[in-house]
């Protein structure tokens, strides 16, 4: 599985009340999240966004509540993968249980621009930024997360 699109760059403790404000969190509706998504950290964003496009974050991305619908949002605006260098551990897992690549990767984050084209490859975590032709090495996940993720999340996966 590989993705590639512009980057969308983010700094340290993205929380996910800047990923979704709670002020949205009345709705299950993932293009409604979708609607709202960065909102209150980058009010372009949600124009901006087009499938396939890859977001980069700093440390601690996702921190705060243990909403899934922060990365339910991310996903549903288009966004491919997320690269950050450390997320929030429920943030991580609840990325996972929907079926959104993310990759932890400090030199990545430091060295990516945003507007950059990143492609990546999720079997060997090989990160190429496309714009300046640097790559940089993340830990994949092993096959069995792979399988969760490519099927769209955890509860696809158990329908196997």
């Amino acid at each position: 599985m590989n993705a590639k699109g512009t980057v969308f760059k983010y700094g340290d403790n993205i929380d996910t009340d800047v990923i979704i404000p709670a002020r949205y969190l009345n709705t299950q509706s993932a293009a409604e999240l979708a609607a709202h998504c960065m909102e209150d950290i980058d009010r372009t964003f949600v124009n901006r966004v087009k499938a396939g496009d890859i977001l980069v974050g700093g440390e601690n991305f996702g921190c705060g509540s243990s909403r899934e619908h922060a990365p339910v949002a991310i996903k549903a605006a288009g966004i491919d993968c997320v690269i950050a260098k450390s997320f929030a551990r429920i943030f991580y897992r609840n990325a996972i249980n929907i079926g959104l690549p993310i990759l932890e990767c400090p030199a990545a984050c430091d060295a990516i621009a945003e507007g950059n084209t990143v492609r990546i490859d999720f079997d060997t975590g090989l990160i190429t930024d496309e714009t300046t032709g640097q790559q940089f090495q993340a830990v994949p996940f092993p096959p069995f997360i792979q399988q969760i993720i490519a099927k769209g999340g955890l509860m696809n996966s158990l329908k196997d």
